[in-house]
Parts: structure tokens; sequence; C-alpha cells
């Protein structure tokens, strides 16, 4: 990160720990590097204009990753519901100011939520709320998002065969087509949506020939 040092430590020490069992590890912090870089990539696109708050934008990128509390069993015993958008950025931003000690800048502190508060708005003010909001949803996409589906299901005590389950769930109620749709704010991050989920199918197929094989 290019963030002070401080806050550096603060938000790399938040994203060690990967659950609420206190599991330490390199994914939240792996990942949250990817999400950084995806979004680098994409100002280099010039999808939007010069002057792009970076520092914000890439601190808001690794506060995306920070482990959230409505992950797990709801009371009952059952896996939570899957989190929103809105869920996951105004969660990041409570996170964010919590972690942060009083030796950090306020002012870079201010422009990182005001940035996770505007992403899931269905037209954000702010560009750098726009690139952000594109390189979380493109994470969806592709094998990269198939394996992330896996990861989700495997902490729930699911597995291969209910993977299976939602892919196909997914395509029989045209959920894709639906995120193509809406999920986008740049035409050409849209494509590589397509492109990415033209891979996941590939392997959803795979997948599924290889199931098939286990059957009587």
């Amino acid at each position: 990160m290019s963030v002070d040092a401080k806050l550096r430590e603060y938000v790399e020490q938040a994203l060690a720990v990967v659950d609420d069992q206190g599991t330490h590890g390199p994914r939240l912090l792996d990942d949250a590097g990817r999400l950084w870089g995806r979004v680098e990539h994409f100002i280099a696109m010039h999808l939007v204009h010069e002057g792009v708050d970076a520092e914000a934008l890439e601190l808001a990128c690794y506060a995306m990753q920070f482990p959230t509390r409505r992950r797990g069993k709801s009371a009952t015993g059952k896996a939570a519901a899957k989190s929103t958008l809105r869920d996951r950025a105004e969660e990041a931003a409570e996170l964010l100011v919590g972690i942060a000690g009083p030796d950090v800048d306020e002012s870079l502190l201010d422009r990182a939520t005001r940035i996770l508060q505007e992403m899931p708005h269905r037209s954000p003010m702010l560009d750098e709320a726009k690139l952000l909001a594109d390189a979380v949803n493109l994470e969806d996409f592709g094998v990269i998002g198939l394996i992330g589906q896996a990861i989700q299901l495997g902490r729930a005590g699911e597995g291969v065969t209910q993977l299976m389950e939602g892919c196909d769930k997914r395509e029989q109620y045209g959920y894709w087509d639906a995120r193509l749709k809406d999920g986008f704010h740049f035409e050409p991050v849209r494509r590589i949506a397509k492109q990415r989920l033209d891979h996941l199918r590939q392997v959803a197929k795979l997948l599924e020939d290889e199931l098939s094989d286990d059957q009587p």
C-alpha cells in the first residue's frame, strides 16, 4: 500500500485474521492487493478523468476485504444470507474507522469512507466509487468467482454438489444476464465480465462432466 506506514500497519493487522474464529492467513491481504491491482488497471484504461484520489481509493479497496461480522451462521444454525454490496460497503466503512488509531490522517479516512458509502449507489457521484464498484462486481465472474463460491460453501459445510447446484440455478434464473446488465458502470469492464463468464461456464461444464462420471 502507498498510504502512510502507521495506517498500513493497522490495515494489515485487520486483514491478517481471516474469520471470527481468529484464523490467521494471507487470503484477505492477497485479495485486497488483487482488488487494488484491478482498479489500477481500470485507471490505466482511462475509464475516468485524470486526478483520481488514488490513495483513498487504495485504502477503500483494502477495507472492502476486512473480515465481516455478517458471515457465518444465523441464530437458527442456517448459513447467513449473502451480504449485499451495500452491506459490505457499510461494514467496511465502519471497520475502517474502527481499526484506525488517533495517529492517522483523518482526511484520508474521510475520503476513503465516502468512496465506500457512495459505491453501492446506482449512479455514484464519485468516479472512485464507480471504479471500486466495477472491480468488486467483476470478482464474482470467471474462475476466480467460482473459487470464491467454493470457499464460501466450504465454510458453511457444503461442497462440490452444492457448488454445481448453484451454477445450475444461476443459469436457470438468468442471474448472470441480470448482473451483466446492471452490475457495471463502464462498458469495457462489462466486456471483461462477459469474457470471464465464458471461462466460468467452461469450468462449470467440466465440473458437471466429472460429477456425471461418478454416477452409477
